[in-house]
């Protein structure tokens, strides 16, 4: 559980100690963080004036505290001084990438025979590894615009090496598979390395840029693909940290009933927090369709939050349009390749909970409207309609006709 969890598990606990109990008092290092925290969500509620349905727990970076930024663009700077200050007693044409590569154009034009029995083709990605991965060192594959690497000096000063004007270049010949080789190589390792230490998969800024990057190497480099060692490794990266974070970082508060009656309270407040960043952390989980398998997504996103979590949260939703939205929310962010070409009436097997817990709520709210007036009556079939209607987006037609068997409402 990360510390801003307990702290405001602490909180809630506090609410509730009755009155004349010793006051607990939370430590100095712990009320700066809910200092902080409190007057990132006052900004955000300000620039969120304007929008309608966002929920606390849906906004991106939360945990990004302004000290923690200003320490690390220091951090930042000091390492772009230290970079700039590395080869100040080298002479250029051992430490740039135009002069080195010239050196080796000359000799594979003046001296084409010895060059290839020398296998430069093999060794040049070894030789500017030290030079590629320095200018690269404050590269972050988890910020915005990170896709543009290939704006970098060593990326255009590289890009043309082994070609020659007017001579059709030689499929195998290796200097060709230069860049994809410094790709494969430094990059990958480096994304595979910062998912692993610094991805936060809660963070949907981190987590966009992070599938940017991946997608556009994987579309563009051929040496990047599921048999190479190294994206390999970095898949089995991403699964492993999604379920660090499924594991350290999600937790859904259970509390009674009369707990939850008052909405001004901090348990209900958390409550609600903790499930909408369910959500969030499904979303981004589900983000990466296309890129990990659908067994491996469906394992993650609906077996590790939604069934383990979010059911815990839907079930302490009171029995009303609340619940609808919420339920909405949560079909609309599921891949719609997962319900085509699905046989019989039946839906993939990990979203049966969730159709059950539907039909059980579908059915609730039908009888307990029984007794009601006539304005809450139709209030209660427009909500059953509604439920019927995820249901069959989901293609669970046999649950979406248990609905209308129990509750007479037509399935459309």
């Amino acid at each position: 559980m990360s510390s801003s969890i307990q702290i405001y598990v602490i909180q809630c606990i506090l609410s509730f100690i009755v009155k004349g109990a010793p006051k607990v008092i939370l430590p100095e290092e712990a009320q700066r963080r809910v200092a902080e925290r409190e007057a990132r969500r006052a900004r955000r509620r300000r620039a969120r004036a304007d929008f309608v349905n966002h929920y606390e727990g849906l906004s991106s970076d939360d945990e990004q505290s302004q000290s923690e930024d200003i320490k690390y663009k220091n951090e930042l700077e000091r390492i772009e001084t230290e970079k700039n200050q590395l080869f100040e007693d080298v002479e250029e044409e051992f430490c740039k990438f135009k002069p080195i590569k010239a050196h080796f154009e000359k000799w594979k034009n003046e001296h084409g025979e010895p060059y290839r029995e020398a296998y430069i083709g093999l060794c040049l990605p070894k030789l500017l590894t030290p030079l590629v991965k320095l200018e690269m060192i404050t590269w972050n594959p988890l910020q915005t615009g990170c896709d543009m690497f290939e704006q970098l000096n060593w990326f255009k000063s590289l890009l043309l090496y082994g070609f020659t004007r007017g001579i059709t270049p030689d499929p195998d010949d290796q200097d060709l598979k230069l860049i994809p080789s410094i790709v494969e190589k430094i990059l990958i390792p480096k994304i595979t390395a910062v998912t692993e230490g610094v991805w936060d998969p809660l963070s949907t800024s981190q987590t966009t840029a992070l599938i940017g990057i991946i997608r556009k190497l994987s579309n563009d480099y051929p040496t990047i693909n599921i048999n190479n060692k190294n994206t390999e490794t970095l898949m089995h990266t991403i699964v492993a940290r999604i379920k660090r974070t499924l594991d350290d970082d999600i937790f859904m508060p259970l509390y009674p009933k009369w707990v939850l009656e008052n909405r001004g309270s901090g348990a209900y407040l958390f409550l609600q927090r903790q499930f909408w960043a369910c959500i969030k952390l499904m979303g981004s989980i589900l983000s990466w369709h296309g890129i990990l398998s659908d067994k491996m997504i469906q394992e993650l996103a609906l077996d590790g939050v939604l069934n383990r979590y979010v059911l815990l949260g839907l079930q302490c939703t009171e029995l009303s349009y609340e619940l609808i939205e919420k339920c909405n929310t949560i079909m609309k962010i599921f891949p719609k390749q997962w319900f085509e070409n699905l046989e019989d009436d039946t839906t993939i097997a990990p979203l049966q909970p969730f159709c059950r817990f539907l039909v059980m709520a579908a059915t609730n709210m039908d009888k307990s409207s029984k007794d009601k007036n006539e304005l809450e009556r139709k209030e209660a079939r427009d909500n059953v309609k509604q439920i019927t209607k995820i249901l069959v987006n989901m293609k669970a037609m046999d649950h979406a006709i248990n609905v209308s068997n129990e509750t007479s409402i037509q399935v459309r």
